[in-house]
């Protein structure tokens, strides 16, 4: 059978327009990318890029605040202006995506923009009722915001809505308690807003290592959050030019503006996917093997939509992957069982790879590595926040299985880390490696003795230091 193209991507964001692009620029397959939105994806227009921006710019008046602890009395950063910030963000959105589609083009992919659905396993039809077949699909489709189910839910937002509003809040309230809830919180903080995190659970960040969750819920109290755990908003209203919030408690809130942060699903709804046969999970994701295929051979799927590991290099490199076995004869299967993550706080950020400590009380002897410091920049301007190193090392083989970070530019150390930890490394070689002094980071190769077995109760001193 003849097909249009050899292969059609729904979604052109990190994972489809990576495939894409490899696929056709490497490899001279015909491809064709279909996105509804943006090409960029949500990485690009409504993730990562803006919230990192975000992120630093909410960080300066803290940076004024350190460069008085260094003589500079009269360092100030005055009114934040959003209008001005907020249009030059929508021109650096606007240019990554020229780069985005350009990118694809050059490669010689043809790029659609709009919403296109699976007819058959051979089949695409796009809004305007054209249909081309192709010998492969790849659904790249990624997630979207879940909405909590709540009555007046329609009166908030969620993080798609932050990048655009017309004025900031001046009292907001983020629901959540993960890292898209706990950096938005860190970013209208930053930003002068009276802000309230607000999560259901006893404490934020599940999944991450406790002692590390922890330090971030102590530095959201320090910096000003108001922190509200075991807290569930169960109706919204209008008052005024505000919004009554009604909490399972009871007890009743005007806020500026609310904010949910209550997790995102695959967004797989009127895909067309019923047509097809292709498997789906409970939360609508879609179940693939190690090559990305589906339960139908033709079809393939990458990124958040197959809800795995929620992360953009995550997506790029399934994508990457997938063009690379399909059309250039080299098997490259999906292993994700060490992926770098991180929280972009303020001050201090959580980088983390491997496991838990909880995770490797699992699995036997297992020794804990920690140094806790104030760091030189932060100590000499008068600030009182910690970093804190933590390495997880098997006791047999001397493999460091896990390594957290809380600090200054913790992302920036750990991505070297996780090279390390790729290529097998032990906590030997981390001690053979020579302090790069001075540095924060040299903490990483200084630790020379456990501070306890995985799982010991800590002693009260380095408990105290947990939240200090």
């Amino acid at each position: 059978m003849k097909f249009d193209y050899d292969l059609f991507v729904i979604g052109g964001g990190s994972g489809g327009a990576r495939a894409s692009r490899i696929s056709a620029g490497e490899y001279g397959a015909r491809v064709a990318v279909a996105e509804e939105s943006r090409m960029g994806g949500t990485c690009v227009i409504r993730g990562c890029v803006p919230k990192k921006l975000m992120i630093y710019g909410s960080q300066m008046p803290g940076e004024a605040h350190v460069a008085r602890g260094y003589g500079w009395r009269e360092a100030e950063v005055g009114a934040f202006n959003w209008p001005f910030f907020r249009d030059k963000l929508a021109r650096e959105l606007n240019r990554l995506e020229a780069a985005y589609t350009n990118g694809m083009v050059n490669a010689g992919v043809d790029t659609y923009k709009q919403r296109a659905r699976i007819v058959d396993p051979h089949t695409v039809e796009l809004a305007d009722g054209s249909r081309f077949t192709a010998r492969y699909i790849l659904i790249a489709v990624g997630g979207r915001p879940s909405w909590p189910g709540i009555k007046g839910q329609e009166l908030g937002l969620v993080s798609d809505d932050l990048f655009t509003l017309d004025h900031l809040p001046g009292k907001v309230l983020m629901v959540g308690g993960g890292y898209i809830a706990c950096e938005f919180a860190t970013i209208f903080n930053g930003l002068g807003c009276k802000t309230v995190l607000a999560y259901r659970g006893d404490r934020i960040l599940r999944g991450f290592d406790e002692e590390m969750r922890l330090h971030i819920s102590q530095q959201f109290i320090d910096t000003g959050v108001d922190l509200r755990l075991n807290t569930t908003p169960v109706e919204l209203e209008k008052d005024g030019e505000e919004i009554r919030v009604t909490f399972a408690d009871g007890t009743q809130e005007n806020f500026d503006d609310v904010v949910f942060a209550t997790g995102r699903r695959p967004y797989t709804n009127d895909l067309g996917l019923e047509n097809t046969g292709v498997a789906i999970g409970n939360r609508g994701e879609i179940i693939v093997d190690e090559w990305s295929q589906t339960s139908v051979p033709s079809i393939y799927a990458v990124g958040d939509v197959v809800d795995l590991v929620n992360l953009t290099p995550v997506a790029i490199r399934a994508g990457h992957n997938f063009a690379d076995t399909v059309f250039g004869g080299i098997p490259k299967p999906c292993d994700f069982s060490l992926v770098p993550s991180a929280v972009y706080i303020r001050p201090h950020e959580l980088a983390t790879i491997g496991m838990t400590e909880e995770q490797a009380v699992e699995r036997g002897p297992v020794d804990i590595y920690m140094g806790g410091f104030r760091p030189m920049r932060s100590m000499f301007a008068g600030e009182d926040t910690r970093s804190v190193m933590k390495l997880i090392v098997d006791v047999e083989t001397d493999v460091v299985l896990g390594c957290h970070i809380f600090g200054p530019e913790a992302g920036e150390m750990l991505q070297m880390v996780a090279v390390a930890m790729g290529m097998g490394a032990t906590k030997a070689d981390f001690d053979r490696a020579i302090a790069l002094h001075p540095t924060v980071a040299e903490e990483l190769v200084t630790m020379r003795k456990p501070m306890r077995r995985a799982g010991e109760v800590p002693p009260a001193t380095e408990r105290h230091s947990a939240v200090s």
